[in-house]
């Protein structure tokens, strides 16, 4: 399974293509509008989000309400072209107009001046523009199809915050994963500590009226994977670097840890691997998931917990200074309209994108054309692991 994106963030939509779901998958748009919509929420928001309501129009792929095994194209109108269609319309315009709306000034922390030179942009507008973080919408419209896909055989999974600006939550482990749906969907930052979510909002709030922005940790809980899904013998088939890889790709994203992460450098080896235990019932088990759920690139069966670090947003009201790639001036970076906290949209993000990993690597390991043989195959499977 693989997914394609296409459109700029003030363009007239964004596309996605999916290939390889397979036929006869129960799949609706209000599924899909469902998450797109989730994305949208979240303390600390900026306007953008009062002026598009992301609605995905399913252009292909799927009839009478089942997936026909053919790609999938979802498409997300932007209401907002129609006041940005004379500059980003694809039409050619003339010389001085164009002249007048050229971008030369970079922002630091964005793609802007790295972009220009790659692809040889002197007008940095056509950087910003795919590099935006509205590119994350088609990404969760594909998540979302993944995310219906492990529903359907038992595999259910969540992203909430842990942490924004230095505020940590207090760990729940007692908590159902019905009750992290339903407490981080109540919550405006998505956290699952209600008293450190205050804190939180307290904070966004005040980097607002500062002009500045700030960042945190989402978490992403993953319920339902039986044991050996992904690969120890090649590199690329590591499911947990193949996640790792998905994490560190949304904007902003500067790191990617599994259930202790970086604290396994800091305890002896005796308190950090976990160690198994077996019963009739259950078949295998672990006594602690320190690992996260993941042993030599394969899942263990215990739930997958993945964390992502996102940056501060680089948009700032009390701007950097940078230079104009025309005039070699320095100037003070431009002001545009910008979140001071999108961490909890973030969470949304990360939980889609981690998602789709999840269901293409099963994909890869089961028969997946028929939806309802795939579904017979992990059942079967996991049986098979419970017996081992």
């Amino acid at each position: 399974m693989r997914y394609l994106t296409a459109g700029e963030s003030h363009g007239k939509q964004l596309t996605t293509i999916i290939e390889g779901v397979p036929a006869s998958l129960p799949l609706t748009s209000d599924e899909i509008n469902e998450s797109l919509l989730r994305r949208q929420k979240g303390h600390g928001r900026g306007k953008r989000m009062q002026i598009e309501k992301d609605l995905v129009d399913i252009a292909g792929g799927v009839r009478h309400g089942y997936t026909l095994g053919s790609p999938i194209a979802l498409v997300i109108k932007n209401d907002d072209f129609k006041h940005w269609e004379d500059i980003m319309g694809e039409d050619p315009m003339e010389a001085d107009a164009k002249m007048r709306r050229v971008v030369t000034r970079p922002r630091p922390g964005h793609a802007d001046l790295n972009g220009a030179i790659k692809y040889g942009h002197r007008d940095m507008r056509n950087i910003l523009e795919r590099s935006s973080a509205r590119e994350t919408a088609a990404r969760v419209a594909a998540g979302a199809v993944a995310k219906i896909l492990l529903k359907n055989i038992g595999i259910s999974i969540v992203g909430y915050v842990n942490e924004i600006a230095g505020i940590q939550a207090e760990n729940a482990p007692d908590l159902t994963m019905d009750e992290k749906i339903a407490i981080s969907e109540a919550s405006p930052v998505r956290c699952l500590d209600r008293e450190a979510g205050e804190k939180m909002m307290t904070a966004i709030d005040t980097a607002k009226k500062d002009g500045d922005s700030i960042g945190g940790v989402c978490e992403v809980f993953v319920e339902g994977m039986p044991a050996g899904i992904g690969s120890y013998v090649h590199y690329d088939q590591k499911l947990d670097a193949r996640i790792a890889f998905a994490v560190q790709s949304i904007n902003a994203f500067k790191g990617v840890e599994f259930g202790i992460g970086f604290e396994a450098a800091r305890r002896n080896g005796s308190d950090v691997h976990d160690e198994i235990i077996w019963s009739e019932e259950n078949g295998y088990r672990r006594k602690s998931n320190h690992l996260g759920g993941f042993e030599g690139g394969m899942t263990s069966g215990m739930p997958i917990v993945v964390k992502g670090v996102m940056k501060p947003i680089p948009t700032l009201y009390k701007p950097l200074q940078s230079v104009d790639i025309e005039t070699k001036e320095s100037f003070n970076a431009s002001i545009e309209r910008s979140d001071s906290c999108a961490v909890p949209a973030a969470a949304v993000v990360m939980e889609h994108v981690v998602a789709f990993e999840i269901a293409n690597a099963i994909l890869e390991q089961f028969p997946h054309d028929q939806f309802p043989k795939l579904k017979e195959a992990i059942d079967q499977y996991r049986e098979e692991v419970r017996s081992f």
